[in-house]
């Protein structure tokens, strides 16, 4: 099963994430959750990187993933990494809409 964790300020904001696991739904190479939630989240990454110039405090390795958002001075940059973190969570929640099974989603306030 995949593990997601959404780490959030006690305003809601996003402050990190975590994922880890395999789904398990098929064989490796073959399996559309793990693949699904991979491109959710490392485009996820990505897509702040290039459309925001922020870098997030990513490790990434077999089954894992984490994301750390870094203190943004700028309100406006702040506000659409936020956008873009949000985002990911919509696509992931429509993930275990359809393959809840394999993939369990937690929002948890730090």
């Amino acid at each position: 099963m995949i593990i997601v964790r959404i780490f959030r300020n006690s305003h809601g904001a996003i402050q990190s994430f975590k994922v880890k696991g395999h789904a398990g739904y098929a064989k490796a190479g073959e399996d559309i959750v793990c693949a699904g939630v991979s491109v959710v989240t490392v485009g996820t990454v990505n897509s702040i990187e290039s459309l925001t110039g922020i870098l997030l405090d990513a490790t990434m390795h077999d089954g894992f993933l984490s994301g750390v958002v870094p203190h943004i001075e700028d309100e406006f940059t702040s506000s659409k990494v936020q956008l873009l973190l949000e985002s990911m969570v919509v696509m992931l929640n429509d993930v275990a809409e359809s393959y809840g099974e394999y993939i369990q989603i937690e929002d948890v306030i730090i």
